[in-house]
Formats: structure tokens, C-alpha cells, sequence
């Protein structure tokens, strides 16, 4: 028979500030678990961020924009980004006003006299 490893634990203090101790005290009600678990499960999170960087969230969203499409020349979205502005900017100059339609002044006096 082969002897099993017990988990052996040490506690440990940890000081937190007001909001701190409350996020702790939500994360456990809403993961029903013990504020010890918690902290563990925020380690692991936490090591597996540092060792992999591609799995965090926010991390993954790098590269998105360079996604070509068919048809379109590759642009350089971070040393371009000024002419897009400016060709945005320009083309808004350049477009027909909404004319008025026929009677608008007119319904706008009736309005006003009411």
C-alpha cells in the first residue's frame, strides 16, 4: 500500500484594507467558498497569467486590428492613424447638408404660436 502525501498548510496574516476585505467577503459568498479559497484560487490565476501571457483577456485583444482583409491594402493602424482622422474629418466637410423639407418652417411657427 502506498502512503498518500498529506497537504500540509501554514497559516498566514494578511492585512487588508476596507474594500479590500469586502471584495473578499463577496467573491466568497458568490463562489460559495471560504476566503482561504479564495486567496488560493486567485495564485493560480495569478501564476497562470505570469506564465502565459496570451490567456489573459485583455492581452488577446493585441493584434486584433491587423487582421487583413481581402481586397484592402495592409495599413498600419498605429502610424496611420492620424490620416484616418483627418480623411474622416475631411469627408464630413464635404457632405450635402440635409436640406429642409417643404413646410418645416411653417409646422416650426404653428408650434411656437401654440
Amino acid at each position: 500500500m502506498t502512503r498518500q502525501r498529506v497537504r500540509e498548510a501554514a497559516p498566514l496574516q494578511v492585512y487588508l484594507v476596507r474594500d479590500e476585505r469586502e471584495r473578499l467577503e463577496r467573491l466568497a459568498d458568490q463562489l460559495d467558498a471560504t476566503k482561504s479559497d479564495v486567496i488560493r484560487r486567485a495564485l493560480l490565476a495569478l501564476e497562470r497569467e505570469m506564465q502565459s501571457p496570451a490567456s489573459h483577456p485583455a492581452l488577446r485583444l493585441i493584434g486584433i486590428a491587423d487582421a487583413e482583409k481581402p481586397g484592402l491594402a495592409p495599413v498600419d493602424a498605429a502610424r496611420e492613424h492620424d490620416h484616418a482622422i483627418v480623411e474622416g474629418e475631411e469627408t464630413s466637410w464635404t457632405a450635402p447638408a440635409h436640406p429642409r423639407t417643404r413646410g418645416s418652417a411653417k409646422g416650426a411657427k404653428k408650434r411656437r404660436a401654440r
